[in-house]
């Protein structure tokens, strides 16, 4: 029996049988394997049976499909491997097959049976995009990002002619008032 078992806290064991030619993977109720993780494409990968090998196809997830870190549009998933769909880690356990070269052994603590369906809960609309951070290449360049050169002119405030004319009108009215005010206080003293 193959099947893909989460790693993941909290859903840590929660596993889905590989039985049928295709099965998808992703954040909606419509995937063979559902797993609602707001960092999981709504229709994220699919896995597919060729012979004694599954393998895994990403759906132009928003933040990829990853086996042992290395990003993949389609690649064989070797039992041992790590698979990741956004921050969700799953391995493949096949108790027939030997572990891939490298890969990490299988836990032994992972249950022979899933836990009942997770409490139902409506999914996220979206998928949350993951920040990439920063590359080593960058970091190795040193300096600063593109765009954020010393040579750029400073930011510069945007003119508004509707701000300008209120402000020119005031003081006009202002002065008015000012001279009215005056010229009374004059005719007041001259009938004195």
């Amino acid at each position: 029996m193959v099947r893909l078992v989460i790693q993941n806290q909290g859903m840590t064991g929660r596993a889905h049988e590989l039985n049928v030619d295709r099965t998808t993977i992703g954040r909606l109720e419509d995937n063979s394997f559902q797993i609602a993780d707001p960092s999981v494409s709504s229709h994220h990968c699919e896995a597919l049976l060729r012979g004694g090998e599954i393998l895994i196809r990403d759906l132009n997830s928003t933040n990829g499909s990853f086996i042992n870190d290395a990003k993949i549009t389609e690649q064989v998933l070797k039992p041992g491997q790590t698979l990741r769909l956004g921050q969700v880690e799953l391995k493949l356990d096949a108790p027939d097959a030997a572990p891939a070269p490298g890969a990490a052994p299988a836990h032994a603590s992972v249950p022979t049976s899933a836990p009942g369906p997770a409490p139902a809960r409506r999914p996220a609309d979206a998928t949350m995009v993951m920040s990439r951070g920063v590359s080593l290449g960058e970091l190795e360049k040193g300096g600063r990002p593109p765009g954020f050169d010393s040579t750029t002119k400073a930011f510069s405030k945007k003119k508004n002619k509707v701000n300008t004319y209120f402000l020119i009108g005031g003081i006009v009215v202002g002065l008015l008032i000012v001279g009215l005010i005056l010229y009374a206080l004059i005719l007041a003293g001259g009938h004195h």
